[in-house]
């Protein structure tokens, strides 16, 4: 099945899954150094006016990186579902998922109706 610029879903997903894993890669550094950067400081989030802050970016860049391997999870799902020629398929109700929304989620795997 190719798309408008003439990819195939497999080129569109496995592209999605390089890019979620560069993105896994870079937040993982960041969180690194969010980290080693607090363990560095003898600031106490609790009483330090600048510790809620680190606090508060640690959990923005934790929540981040665990969208992201959600992602990939949904990605490589996807992938599965393409190799064994279900992709396409709502996995709730069974019918076709829209092109649009494939278009714009790659790796959806319930239709429109059934997401909501």
């Amino acid at each position: 099945m190719l798309d408008d610029d003439g990819m195939t879903v497999i080129d569109d997903l496995t592209r999605t899954r390089a890019e979620t894993l560069a993105q896994i890669d870079a937040l993982t550094r960041e969180f690194e150094e969010v980290v080693a950067a607090s363990r560095s400081s003898n600031a106490d989030d609790e009483h330090d006016p600048e510790g809620a802050t680190i606090a508060f970016e640690r959990q923005q860049v934790a929540a981040l990186l665990d969208q992201a391997r959600r992602r990939l999870a949904d990605v490589d799902a996807a992938l599965a579902r393409a190799a064994a020629g279900e992709h396409g398929r709502c996995a709730d109700c069974g019918q076709q998922i829209a092109p649009e929304r494939l278009a714009a989620r790659p790796h959806a795997r319930t239709c429109i109706s059934c997401a909501r």
